[in-house]
């Protein structure tokens, strides 16, 4: 039997979390309806309570009521409505899950959608999914749909929208429950017959890091590419973390350079953190260092206006590096692999680090990389981390693949130690 979870606050919302279930259940599917509502009296009646939801959170729903601080209960129902969906995701009565809400309702819902392993089918039906959806997402997994209209009623335009979004979870959560069934298919993320490695990558890393992923393919592994957009290097860090990987190939950093000059493709200050801490094999170089990424030309900043800019597409304006930032830089990547507590190697292209910077290209800019280069190699002075250097580009092939064979060497020499 295929279970879909609802979860979302039955006292405001009760009638549309009403009509949702009778519409997945003309699917076919089982419905679990979670309330995760405090004040109010619900609509519809529950299969577990709001009062299940808050003893999970470890308090009674009395005691909420009680503080009347709303922030406080929405952040405690929230965290019921994690552990109720991890318990019912353990005992196989999760195969997907839907909510619907505005600002506190997809607050509660995505952060019981997060705590879900990656695969598993997650719907969010929000009237805050047409701006910033980072908060809600992070590094999971879960696909938001924009409500158009607030989530009050059924009308000519929430039914239509409701209506895919439980036959889309419908869909998704019986074809979870069939690959559950699948002997042939890992369980998990990383347990495949193949390690997983991870490798970063840009488009003007896109060459080099493509040789790279074909020789570890080759070597056995299979390469998960994270696009550096600054979500892509979150969940990078997210899984090396959880120890997924059984390597990663950090061949392009720009997150980092866009996180010291007020980019807005940064993946935070801890970026190139994880692996060193989980102690997984990583190999690092220094792509796309050479650039900064801001939005259209006119939301340029005053101060990057007389800079070197260069319009990448519509959407993304980059601008160079100077040497001050590019030896910062330097310091920032040598300070996080000294610290690594596995095995730890740099790869640094001598001849540019992006296909802009190439020889002849408009960001060369042999001081600036000098500049990286020279802070890199006094950052890593003394630790155990090791250091290559390399006549090439980032993008030659060969560069590539000699970053993959020194990878495949030391999560082998990690395999014979254990």
């Amino acid at each position: 039997m295929t279970n879909v979870v609802l979860v979302g606050t039955l006292d405001t919302k009760g009638v549309e979390y009403g009509w949702l279930r009778e519409r997945l259940l003309r699917t076919g599917v089982e419905v679990v309806l979670v309330d995760t509502g405090i004040m109010g009296e619900p609509r519809v009646p529950a299969d577990v309570p709001r009062e299940a939801v808050a003893r999970a959170a470890g308090t009674e729903l009395t005691q909420l009521r009680e503080a009347a601080d709303r922030g406080a209960a929405v952040t405690t129902m929230a965290r019921g409505a994690e552990a109720t969906l991890l318990r019912l995701h353990a005992e196989g009565r999760l195969h997907g899950v839907l909510a619907i809400g505005g600002s506190g309702g997809t607050s509660i819902a995505t952060r019981a959608m997060r705590a879900l392993p990656l695969g598993v089918p997650k719907v969010m039906v929000s009237s805050m999914a047409s701006g910033d959806v980072s908060p809600y997402v992070a590094s999971s997994d879960i696909t938001m749909m924009y409500s158009v209209v607030d989530i009050a009623g059924i009308n000519s335009v929430s039914a239509p929208v409701l209506a895919n979004a439980a036959e889309a979870v419908a869909g998704m959560a019986k074809g979870f429950a069939r690959a559950a069934l699948d002997r042939s298919r890992p369980a998990r993320l990383g347990a495949g017959s193949r390690p997983l490695v991870a490798a970063s990558m840009a488009g003007v890393t896109t060459v080099g890091v493509d040789a790279a992923r074909e020789r570890l393919e080759e070597l056995g592994y299979e390469v998960l590419v994270f696009h550096v957009s600054g979500a892509g290097g979150r969940t990078l860090e997210t899984l090396a973390g959880q120890g997924v990987f059984a390597g990663v190939l950090d061949l392009t950093l720009s997150e980092l350079a866009d996180d010291l000059c007020g980019g807005i493709l940064t993946a935070g200050p801890d970026r190139l953190s994880a692996a060193g801490r989980a102690g997984v094999p990583q190999v690092v170089s220094l792509g796309a260092l050479d650039m900064v990424k801001f939005g259209p030309p006119e939301t340029l900043p005053e101060r990057a206006r007389y800079r070197r800019v260069r319009v990448h597409n519509p959407s993304i304006t980059v601008i160079r590096t100077t040497e001050a930032e590019c030896a910062e830089l330097g310091r920032r990547v040598a300070a996080k692999l000294g610290a690594a507590t596995g095995p730890t190697e740099v790869c640094v292209p001598l001849r540019g680090l992006s296909t802009l910077g190439a020889p002849g290209g408009p960001y060369h800019d042999p001081a600036a990389d000098r500049a990286l280069f020279s802070a890199l190699r006094e950052g890593l002075r003394g630790t155990a981390a090791r250091l290559h250097e390399y006549d090439t580009h980032i993008n030659d092939p060969a560069f590539g693949r000699a970053a993959a064979d020194r990878l495949h060497t030391m999560i082998g020499a990690v395999s014979a130690a254990a």
